[in-house]
């Protein structure tokens, strides 16, 4: 089953064509950091028309790349949550389309089982049930995926998500956007017990993050040395803060993992490209004699495959939508019907 999949959520445009849900023809996609980087952040107005003006070309591009043509596809998947709503109306409308003219299943996809999803296409081996820690610039959570279209929260963050805490104190230290990434290469030359930082607890679920006090006290540090006229390190400020971004979400899903009794744990989302992160997930998976799964870096970000992946299960469920189907800014990956 060849499936051409849309994802417009946020900054990047993406039209794929992915195989049986594992396997990739082609992943077209069109980047607006550098558009955005000026901004110091994504402008929701122009990321919104930006999509309008790539996506019909990236579609071409993605069919052309796979060596197939409109006839030979067989549905047409999207992300209809959650994301900017500007951005995610792009792509679903152009999905309706695309489906409409095709005579084609129309497949709604939500953004974060798309995520979790990329692990297929990198792991044609791994099959639910697993434990799945999703971490990007908007979305913190440690998801039970029981089966492909059956999963649960068992644990979130109460305030900022781990991406926008790393992208915030990149921006405020100078770096350019997205910050996770330059902070990432920044700390490699640090020393991470130069400044201590504090290790927030969410309250009474023991597998809830808050980072909001991270975020705030590193946000402190900085303005500190500034008003004083102290020498920043910033290496060894980029180090610690990764380090402690790291002790909240490791023993965290460790103990989540523990509860499920899996062994097989996977990562996912922009912020599993974090080194640090992912070096201490291998080390302590390794001590419990888990698997671990986490994507390469081009599947940890926002694409099409990942919805095509993702897509795939949702029609086998018999979770498609007909031309109603609308998008959402927010909503819950627990329990999707439509």
């Amino acid at each position: 089953m060849r499936i051409l999949s849309v994802e417009s959520s946020c900054d990047e445009t993406a039209v794929a064509v992915v195989e049986d849900g594992r396997k990739v023809l082609s992943d077209a996609i069109s980047s607006q950091v550098e558009l955005h980087k000026i901004y110091g952040g994504v402008v929701p107005e122009i990321a919104s028309r930006k999509h309008i003006e790539a996506i019909y070309a990236l579609a071409d591009e993605a069919l052309q790349k796979a060596n197939i043509t409109r006839k030979d596809i067989d549905a047409v998947a999207v992300t209809y949550a959650p994301g900017l709503i500007g951005a995610v109306l792009v792509g679903v409308n152009f999905a309706k389309a695309a489906a409409y003219s095709l005579g084609v299943p129309l497949i709604p996809v939500h953004h974060i089982r798309g995520h979790i999803a990329a692990n297929y296409l990198a792991y044609p081996e791994l099959e639910p049930p697993f434990l799945c820690l999703v971490v990007s610039g908007g979305h913190t959570l440690i998801v039970d995926v029981k089966d492909y279209t059956n999963m649960e929260i068992l644990g979130g963050t109460r305030d900022d998500a781990a991406g926008e805490s790393f992208d915030k104190v990149a921006r405020v230290l100078g770096m350019p956007y997205p910050g996770g990434a330059a902070l990432d290469k920044m700390a490699q030359a640090g020393d991470e017990t130069k400044y201590d930082l504090p290790i927030p607890k969410a309250g009474e679920n023991p597998l809830d993050f808050s980072f909001s006090g991270l975020k705030t006290a590193a946000l402190n540090l900085i303005h500190h040395a500034e008003q004083v006229g102290e020498e920043l390190d910033v290496p060894s400020l980029c180090a610690s803060f990764s380090a402690a971004v790291s002790k909240m979400l490791v023993p965290r899903t460790m103990q989540a993992l523990s509860m499920t009794g899996y062994k097989k744990l996977a990562v996912a989302g922009g912020v599993a490209a974090n080194s640090r992160i992912r070096a201490d997930f291998l080390a302590e998976t390794q001590k419990v004699g888990a698997q671990l799964f986490v994507p390469p870096l081009s599947l940890c970000g926002d694409n099409g495959a990942m919805i095509g992946a993702q897509g795939y299960y949702e029609f086998l469920a018999g979770n498609t939508a007909g031309q109603e189907l609308n998008a959402y800014a927010t909503k819950s990956l627990e329990g999707e019907r439509l």
